[in-house]
């Protein structure tokens, strides 16, 4: 085990990324009606609020990830894996399920985490940190995802060096989030309490943008998928409620996913 994992449980530091912490989302699938405007809410207050109930929603765009993203990930067993931004812990979860070595979550929410904590498959293996500034020697990591966090940073160069540094050759890394073009047709990240519907703050990155800069610290491109929602995902926007909008929720490319790798090989892969 790296030592410094026997740290990073009790790390409280990283800096706030644009005023927020980077931590995952769920989302909730908000596209445009005539109804009330969701009321804004910051990165940090919007995962404490909803921390409570994230794993007990109905949502149909962690179903797509989920169906388009299992299938893409390698044999992890005896591998070192990392859940950048894992949130509740729903992708640790996954991957503690498949042997690793070790698989660590990193979050900056302390709500998140405590509902993450509380799971028998999870336990302890948690870092309160933010994804800029990781509490991990270089060349850990064998595998690493980041799911739906991407809209809430800013400085994505940064995010890249650091990322690669953690890595250790050659390692796959996944990252998912809203497609740009969803995003510009106007979804976005949100959930509801007893005060309403909120969305939370966020900011779309292009592919290109994404590429170029992690192809600059070394990272390369081996795929890149547009996940658009199906028939496997009707019952879910049913359960959630939104079946008025799934036909023009499948018009467009919900999800994108990036895989990289770093190091040689990625041609092979």
């Amino acid at each position: 085990m790296d030592p410094a994992y026997d740290r990073s449980s009790k790390t409280e530091g990283g800096e706030f990324v644009n005023g927020s912490p980077t931590i995952a989302p769920a989302i909730d699938l908000q596209v445009p009606t005539s109804g009330p405007i969701p009321r804004q809410v910051s990165v940090e207050e919007g995962y404490q609020r909803w921390a409570e109930t994230y794993d007990h929603t109905p949502n149909p765009l962690l179903a797509l990830e989920e169906r388009c993203l299992l299938p893409l990930l390698p044999n992890i067993a005896g591998k070192r894996v990392l859940d950048l931004a894992c949130g509740t812990g729903r992708w640790l979860e996954k991957l503690s399920a498949k042997r690793p070595e070790l698989a660590i979550g990193v979050d900056q929410s302390q709500a998140m985490l405590a509902v993450a904590r509380e799971k028998p498959a999870i336990g302890v293996r948690l870092a309160r940190a933010n994804c800029l500034k990781l509490p991990f020697h270089n060349a850990v990591f064998d595998l690493a995802i980041c799911s739906f966090a991407l809209q809430h940073i800013g400085e994505l160069d940064e995010l890249a060096t650091e990322w690669w540094r953690v890595m250790r050759a050659p390692a796959n890394l996944y990252i998912t989030d809203l497609h740009p073009k969803a995003y510009e047709a106007g979804w976005r990240t949100g959930f509801r309490d007893r005060q309403g519907a909120m969305q939370i703050e966020t900011a779309s990155h292009s592919e290109a943008e994404i590429v170029t800069l992690f192809n600059n610290v070394g990272f390369e491109l081996v795929q890149a998928i547009e996940c658009f929602v199906g028939e496997p995902e009707r019952p879910v926007f049913e359960s959630a409620g939104k079946l008025r909008i799934f036909d023009t929720a499948r018009a467009v490319p919900a999800i994108m996913i990036l895989h990289f790798q770093s190091g040689s090989g990625a041609a092979n892969t």
